[in-house]
């Protein structure tokens, strides 16, 4: 239990010193329904560069999965219509073609 609280502190602190750089460029998402829950939801929590650094992993079933990870693991506040919209937001404008 530890270990898995000291990688979480140094995940978070790793986390906040990025999104904390002063000169770091706005992050535009691809244009589609749901974007703005995204950006409302996600941007909360970490720079949305996340979502393009992960995108070429992730197909929909672990765009879910990674959304449920914020949820239950990090704490994220975000109900379930929020959820589905991130979920087919990501899927849509960041999973695999096909």
């Amino acid at each position: 239990m530890r270990g898995t609280a000291s990688l979480l502190l140094a995940a978070t602190a790793l986390l906040t010193a990025h999104a904390a750089k002063a000169d770091e460029a706005a992050v535009t998402l691809k244009d589609g329904p749901g974007r703005d829950v995204v950006e409302a939801n996600c941007a909360a929590c970490h720079s949305l560069d996340y979502i393009r650094m992960n995108a070429p992993f992730m197909n929909e079933k672990q765009w879910e999965a990674e959304v449920g990870k914020m949820i239950n693991a990090f704490g994220a506040e975000i109900d379930a219509a929020n959820t589905k919209t991130i979920v087919d937001y990501l899927a849509r404008a960041y999973g695999p073609p096909g």
